[in-house]
């Protein structure tokens, strides 16, 4: 695992991987999991000066690591990466499981149509998302650009440094709820990993929240427990 984007998704990844794996085979053990924390920071100076070839190499050498420490497949534990996902991973000699496809798969298997998307403000300017969603016949929509800037404020000054208020939450739900309202989404995307940390067991009845974590960790779970997966980069 890549982490470290922040440090308490990470954390949030590793006890839904061994939850997860615990339910699926009781008796099976533990599997194990490698974790390089990379400094989040840097990541994010890469991304606000459009850094994205030095952004790369910083992900393509933490991948390295891990496997030089014997990692089987791969994975990047958040979504704005997804920037570099497709170099990355043709410079990774292990296959890496996708947060964007698994989350793609996840929401044409529940028959969806139309679908909003939160994340940091590199996530939900870029394409990433759109063109795998458009792939499996999904339309997704982005908040306003207001809201846009809202939220990706909210997300690194508050969220990334483990700060989850009840104002950033209400407001952040308003938004939700006003993409319900006029754009017609039948769901939300949570496309960075912090934002189940505020949002988590919060949707209404008319929308549903697709936790990109949550449908992250059944995919590698399915990896590692040996199923074919559809969710490989």
């Amino acid at each position: 695992m890549i982490g470290g984007l922040g440090p308490e998704s990470t954390i949030d990844y590793y006890r839904s991987i061994i939850a997860r794996f615990r339910a699926r085979r009781p008796n099976g053990g533990y599997p194990q999991v490698i974790i390089n924390s990379l400094d989040i920071d840097k990541g994010i100076a890469m991304l606000d000066a459009g850094r994205l070839d030095d952004l790369t190499d910083y992900l393509a050498a933490g991948m390295e690591l891990l496997v030089r420490a014997g990692a089987d497949f791969g994975f990047i534990a958040a979504n704005t990466p997804h920037l570099v996902f497709d170099e990355v991973q043709r410079r990774s000699s292990i296959p890496l499981v996708s947060i964007v496809c698994a989350s793609s798969d996840y929401a044409k298997a529940l028959g969806l149509k139309k679908v909003g998307l939160f994340g940091t403000g590199f996530t939900m300017q870029a394409s990433f998302y759109p063109e795998e969603f458009q792939r499996a016949g999904i339309t997704l929509v982005r908040p306003k650009e207001s809201e846009r800037e809202f939220i990706h404020r909210k997300y690194i000054d508050e969220l990334l440094n483990n700060r989850f208020l009840p104002e950033t939450k209400t407001e952040i739900l308003s938004i939700a709820q006003r993409m319900k309202n006029e754009d017609g989404i039948e769901a939300l995307v949570l496309a960075g990993t912090e934002l189940p940390l505020l949002l988590r067991d919060s949707g209404t009845p008319d929308i549903e929240f697709l936790d990109t974590t949550v449908i992250h960790v059944e995919a590698i779970v399915d990896v590692l427990l040996g199923r074919t997966a559809h969710t490989f980069g």
